[in-house]
């Protein structure tokens, strides 16, 4: 599921702790075109397989949103030789769990189970990819499931539309100013033959990447893996169509009115370069510096010290194409949005101007030291962690060397980077207050 803008944890509970040294792996391809990663760790008696599709809301057609994440639902449904409603019942009776998530640029399928289930696992996720029922049936159970996700995670709750609505005034053509969850009315108006040549395009072994993880016997995987992925048939060479975005020159002002506040926020989004850039990272560690936990700080200053917010933050959308930095506080008492604004952009300014202090910067290099190690402390974060290198970033050892891209980060590169792309005249902001009628009651 889409990311939220309070925050969103996506750590798996199950599985060994792995070390923090390499992680080693072994990759290969099937003929039809399948990426298929091993990762052997026997700390614990648990294998994850996973599929992830390189298919997200960023490939639906403008007039046809919602399509990705309608199939992070829809292929659960059931297929040729699992009944309707049997997948959960499977999984459970077996000891095992499992689930899918959907983000502007890939979904994500995993399965948890006792290593003896392996060859469970991979018959089960070869079923998804070569007997899915698409039918009329499905399509409307989880036409239904989804507007209720919508209804509660969007629609009813407070500030539930603050992603979407920053999506939609930070991009004019590339389709991330659409959300994940799409347009109910295109979800709606679509024909079963729309949903049929979306699978077909996308769901595929060469848009894909197997990854097996945890205890397992190597020569038994593979041998099921090409039983059981090998007579897939490989699909049409995808050709994806390059957005490119003019770049933001003039401040660019929205007000949104949500009828589930009483408290008002002030957002300030900054969009960012593709997270494969040295550029996105160097943001990592200013986004962590400014906005990161209660240490951060903007938190010291205008929560703590000044007490004029009740709250600040931020979070960082690392996406394929570009990405989002996006600031956001709740003014307390009489001070203001432009209040807050202020101090945000003082704070920005002086890393603009000035070298954070080494004390500061051995903090950053600290934080995401720990933070490397805790990705990658149990098999399941591997797992997903190999999957997004190889089919995101087009690096695989990324896993292993990431962290030494952080280390050279340098002082001067934060200012420089700051300078860059931290501008008033290049961000949105969002005034995103109660509705008239909120205010009245």
């Amino acid at each position: 599921m889409e990311k939220s803008i309070m925050g969103l944890t996506n750590a798996l509970p199950l599985g060994g702790v792995a070390s923090a040294q390499k992680i080693a792996f072994e990759e290969y391809n099937l003929d039809n075109g399948l990426h298929v990663i091993l990762h052997h760790d026997p700390s614990a008696p648990v294998v994850i397989t996973s599929v992830m599709y390189h298919v997200g809301s960023k490939d639906e057609n403008p007039e046809k949103t919602g399509f990705a994440h309608f199939f992070e639902h829809l292929l659960f449904e059931g297929t040729k030789n699992i009944k309707r409603g049997e997948w959960f019942k499977i999984v459970t009776s077996n000891g095992g769990v499992n689930n899918a998530n959907t983000s502007d640029d890939r979904t994500y399928y995993y399965e948890v189970f006792p290593s003896n289930n392996l060859e469970l696992a991979l018959w089960m996720e070869s079923e998804r990819l070569m007997h899915p029922i698409i039918n009329q049936i499905g399509v409307d159970t989880q036409n239904g499931v989804i507007k209720e996700e919508k209804n509660s995670r969007y629609d009813n709750q407070p500030y539930g539309k603050i992603l979407p609505i920053v999506k939609e005034n930070m991009f004019e053509s590339h389709p991330y100013r659409w959300s994940t969850i799409g347009s109910m009315e295109h979800l709606d108006t679509a024909t079963l033959e729309d949903f049929k040549d979306f699978h077909k395009k996308f769901y595929i072994p060469n848009n894909a990447v197997l990854v097996v993880a945890g205890d397992f016997e190597r020569n038994q995987a593979k041998e099921w893996i090409e039983k059981y992925f090998g007579p897939i048939e490989k699909g049409e060479v995808l050709k994806k169509q390059t957005f490119v975005e003019k770049p933001i020159t003039q401040t660019i002002k929205a007000t949104y009115q949500d009828p589930n506040i009483q408290i008002p926020m002030v957002v300030a989004s900054y969009r960012t370069p593709s997270m494969k850039t040295r550029d996105a990272r160097v943001l990592d560690f200013i986004s962590s510096y400014l906005s990161d936990g209660r240490s951060s700080k903007l938190y010291k200053k205008v929560v703590d010290e000044k007490k004029i917010a009740l709250q600040i933050g931020a979070v960082g959308f690392s996406q394929e194409d570009y990405g989002m930095y996006i600031i956001y506080g709740l003014p307390m008492g009489t001070h203001t949005a432009a209040d807050l604004l202020n101090e945000i952009d003082e704070e920005i300014v002086k890393i603009q101007t000035n070298l954070i202090s080494e004390k500061d910067y051995q903090k950053l290099q600290n934080q995401f030291e720990n933070q490397y190690v805790d990705n990658n402390s149990n098999v399941e974060g591997i797992a997903e962690n190999l999957a997004k290198y190889h089919l995101l970033y087009g690096d695989i050892n990324l896993i292993n060397t990431e962290i030494d891209l952080y280390h050279s980060i340098s002082r001067e590169e934060i200012r420089e980077v700051a300078k860059k792309y931290l501008n008033p005249n290049q961000r949105l902001v969002l005034d995103y207050i109660p509705s008239i009628e909120t205010v009245q009651n």
